[in-house]
């Protein structure tokens, strides 16, 4: 004897699945805690590696390890040389395509208020901010011909966690302004 399903409950299951699917993976940036997570793993990210090198390295380098500090010389120099070649080369399209990108997201976020633009927005910005950051740091370590590698990428971290704290700030006051304003739901 086969039991026979209702058509009703066939209809629950995937509409529950597609539910837990579209809050899990929703354009609500600011209520949705994956946004937070990317954000945490961006500034994270974006300050351990300083100007493509990873800041454990510069630590051990201080500390004087001479394996160390020999390999954070080779990773300054061989990505200072890129990051000043490509500003060379591509520089002024890849600021020119930055700033359309940031603009549109700007203006569709803001002016539209869509909060998916915004939540972008918040996220690239700063970055871009990173990157201009890390392209004047190489022209100074190519400029002083690599003598004070480890200072500056010293001053670089700082800088970017400075800049990160800020963004930070911004994001999260701006985050719960939209959820307190708005609502969590929409």
């Amino acid at each position: 004897m086969v039991r026979e399903i209702p058509p009703a409950c066939l209809l629950d299951l995937p509409l529950d699945f597609l539910d837990l699917l579209t809050e899990v993976i929703n354009l609500r940036s600011f209520s949705n805690l994956w946004y937070w997570i990317v954000l945490a793993i961006l500034w994270s990210s974006l300050s351990h590696w300083t100007v493509g090198v990873p800041f454990s390295l510069v630590a051990r380098a201080r500390r004087g390890d001479p394996q160390a500090e020999a390999d954070m010389l080779v990773l300054a120099r061989m990505n200072a040389e890129r990051n000043v070649a490509y500003s060379e080369t591509s520089g002024i399209f890849a600021t020119a395509f930055s700033t359309f990108l940031l603009t549109g997201l700007a203006i569709t976020g803001w002016g539209y208020g869509v909060e998916f633009c915004q939540a972008i927005f918040l996220l690239l910005c700063p970055s871009m901010i990173v990157v201009a950051l890390a392209v004047w740091t190489s022209q100074r370590l190519k400029a002083d011909d690599y003598q004070h590698v480890s200072q500056m990428l010293r001053q670089h971290r700082l800088i970017v966690q400075l800049l990160g704290v800020v963004f930070i700030f911004i994001t999260a006051f701006w985050g719960m302004y939209q959820n307190v304003n708005v609502g969590p739901l929409g």
